[in-house]
């Protein structure tokens, strides 16, 4: 279907063990990239919008019952997730934003030529512990 980004994912809905502390970490990072918040309730949603071809992140309270669980990277389910950015300078600008609201750094923008040759990313955590990750990748994906 034209106007359709076939495959690409169309949301992503995080279980979170503080609503608004959550927030207070998605919101700024969010919409620093062009997400608007659309919705409250028990939870919290942003949705990219793109004329058919958007995203949406949405924030759900976990199960009290599973709320000292905790998130481990490494254990199945979520790795870290990964957004693009426009420049080096876009995930410059996203390290300075982190760094004013307080939001953990796990290290700072960088060149991985490991990755790809111009491969530039920023990597950060939620309050949960979820890694995520900011990327400038020309001429790869």
């Amino acid at each position: 279907m034209a106007g359709t980004n076939r495959g690409a994912f169309h949301h992503i809905d995080l279980c979170v063990s503080d609503i608004e502390a959550s927030i207070r970490v998605y919101g700024p990072v969010l919409e620093y990239m062009g997400y608007r918040r659309v919705s409250g309730g028990s939870g919290a949603e942003w949705d990219l919008p793109a004329e058919g071809r958007g995203a949406s992140l949405g924030l759900i309270p976990c199960d009290p019952a599973l709320k000292d669980h905790g998130y481990r990277r490494y254990a199945p389910g979520v790795q870290h997730i990964a957004w693009r950015a426009e420049s080096r300078e876009d995930v410059d600008r996203l390290h300075a934003l982190l760094v004013e609201q307080g939001i953990k750094v796990l290290d700072p923008p960088a060149h991985y030529p490991q990755y790809s040759g111009d491969y530039y990313a920023l990597f950060f955590e939620d309050l949960d512990g979820i890694k995520l990750e900011y990327a400038h990748t020309p001429g790869w994906l």
